[in-house]
């Protein structure tokens, strides 16, 4: 089985840059999507004039609009899909950054992890009230049966995970506050997958700004990560960055199970 994710910078926009067939070149069996940036009118109208080839396409969009949004594409019908209304709680009005399909022997999450902001003004909501409520909603998940959870989450964790860390302690996406908090999900029993099978890999990017053509120059952060409880170890294949592909500041990321 196949998981991808994501960030895609908004929906409508990789829309109009071959996401279709962006989509079949991937072979995912699910697809995880951030950053979807449009509202519940308007993902309905376009999933349902775009044709993308799976069975269940779910959505959960920001109250506010052209914000935020995450979303899920599945070629298997999950027993239930829902958003964690726990969670989002921590964020008023809801915008849009969490949603779950719940299979028969796993979870699958997306998620959308809050920017700390410009002038790091949402640092204290995310280390003090986000961070530490995503750790524990995922292990409560966990504690039911074992959960993939991808997705865009706003942090290097490692120095190894971006091209220029000595310049960015202080930046958004690698305070030590933003690295605590990622480890305090680590510390509930979840895997960094790409990290279990390449620990010292460099160079391993998901981001690139776009104001400095640093994608082209490869100057850039691995904050996109799908994690995986500990328990899903020995079904572990591969796990990758497809930074050959283009339409976002993102490159999708996913993973290659062998489910029994």
């Amino acid at each position: 089985m196949r998981i991808v994710s994501w960030n895609v910078n908004g929906f409508r926009s990789i829309l109009k840059k071959g996401f279709g067939e962006q989509l079949n070149n991937m072979q995912a069996d699910i697809f995880c999507v951030q950053e979807t940036k449009a509202s519940y009118e308007v993902m309905e109208n376009l999933l349902g004039s775009s044709d993308i080839p799976y069975e269940v396409k779910s959505f959960h969009s920001a109250e506010r609009k052209g914000y935020s949004g995450v979303a899920i594409f599945s070629k298997k019908v999950p027993k239930e899909i829902f958003v964690a209304a726990e969670l989002e709680a921590c964020l008023s009005p809801s915008e849009g950054r969490v949603l779950v399909h719940d299979y028969e022997n796993f979870y699958v999450v997306t998620i959308y992890v809050p920017n700390s902001g410009e002038n790091l003004r949402r640092l204290e909501l995310r280390y003090r009230v986000w961070d530490p409520n995503c750790a524990l909603f995922l292990r409560r998940l966990a504690e039911q049966k074992p959960v993939i959870a991808c997705g865009d989450f706003n942090v290097a964790h490692r120095e190894i995970d971006l091209a220029r860390p000595d310049q960015n302690h202080e930046s958004a996406g690698f305070t030590d506050q933003e690295r605590e908090g990622f480890a305090r999900i680590l510390g509930e029993g979840f895997l960094d997958t790409f990290r279990v099978l390449y620990p010292e890999k460099r160079e391993a990017y998901t981001w690139w700004s776009m104001r400095t053509a640093a994608r082209r120059r490869n100057i850039g952060w691995r904050i996109d990560y799908c994690l995986m409880s500990e328990s899903c170890r020995l079904f572990l294949r591969n796990a990758f960055i497809l930074a050959n592909i283009m339409g976002s500041d993102h490159a999708p990321i996913g993973v290659d199970l062998e489910l029994s």
